[in-house]
């Protein structure tokens, strides 16, 4: 059985990461496709590796070449959005320049029945719409000026929401894979998200 995964791998690491995967599975060969740099193993394994930020490769069939492709804007945003909180950034390499991170409660779901629950349905989904409003209020206040690329993280539709915000509109435009499927938003995960998105990502399969 054939399966797939995505693993994300810091710009120092990359190297050492696809001689780790040679060993695990025998000789390799490389080639660049797709602004992508491909590797096939002896046992029928296949790694392929993106630059971070939708930047396209087209430099030698090379690791080591490739891991000094890996650059990181010298502006860009992050939003992460649950229905449990937000955090929101702008990040400067990978130095975060100014951040806001903040939690509000909804409620989790019920299960009443009737116009109990209708009634427990409306209260949630205004507290989910007053997380949203106060997460595009601050992605308002930060996420100001020319950004080169925003990664976006937590739940799609939170995300969608907040970035329909006429405020913010434009943003969709720079927006970047890959998706980062973060837990409710605190700095630390904050932290780690910026790190994220300024990986390579990797397609094993």
């Amino acid at each position: 059985m054939t399966t797939a995964r995505t693993v994300l791998v810091p710009a120092g690491r990359v190297v050492r990461w696809f001689e780790n995967f040679g060993t695990r599975h025998g000789a390799t060969s490389a080639v660049v496709s797709s602004g992508c740099l491909s590797v096939s193993a002896a046992d029928g394994a296949t790694a392929v590796a993106a630059l971070p930020f939708g930047a396209r490769y087209d430099g030698p069939a090379d690791a080591t070449a490739f891991a000094h492709a890996v650059d990181a804007p010298a502006r860009w945003g992050v939003l992460l959005v649950r229905k449990g909180g937000f955090a929101v950034a702008t990040v400067s390499g990978l130095a975060v320049a100014e951040s806001k991170v903040g939690q509000r409660h909804v409620q989790g779901r019920t299960k009443a029945g009737g116009q109990s629950q209708q009634r427990f349905a409306r209260r949630r989904d205004n507290q989910a719409r007053q997380a949203y409003e106060a997460a595009a209020d601050h992605a308002a206040r930060i996420l100001t000026g020319r950004l080169t690329a925003l990664a976006c993280g937590g739940d799609r539709s939170a995300v969608d929401a907040v970035l329909s915000d006429p405020r913010l509109v434009h943003l969709v435009d720079v927006r970047v894979e890959p998706w980062l499927p973060v837990p409710d938003p605190r700095r630390s995960v904050l932290d780690r998200a910026v790190l994220d998105a300024a990986s390579v990502s990797v397609e094993v399969t």
